[in-house]
């Protein structure tokens, strides 16, 4: 396995985390005690780990040559909520797949 691709597999975890913590913080915020500072907090944290978790999408492509359907599913997961790991999971248990 690349560094490429480890890095990558931290950044989807984390990314699917920072989510959670969004969704979270936004729960509090409009349903709970109409308090910002869970999103105040986890807007920040979660706009940084979803920039590294694309970034590290192009670097596992470019390490693991993955095909350009693959890629762009990759970059896509990471606007539904926790789809970054599943995204992640598929490409570990079928590598030969996501390749080109």
């Amino acid at each position: 396995m690349s560094a490429a691709l480890r890095w990558f597999r931290v950044a989807a975890v984390a990314e699917g985390i920072s989510w959670a913590g969004l969704l979270i913080g936004m729960f509090f915020k409009y349903v709970v005690v109409e308090n910002e500072i869970g999103v105040q907090i986890f807007g920040p944290i979660h706009g940084g780990v979803f920039i590294v978790y694309l970034v590290t999408v192009i670097a596992a492509w470019r390490a693991e040559r993955w095909s350009f359907t693959t890629t762009m599913l990759g970059l896509a997961s990471a606007i539904p909520p926790f789809m970054t790991v599943w995204f992640e999971r598929r490409v570990v248990r079928e590598p030969v797949a996501v390749a080109q």
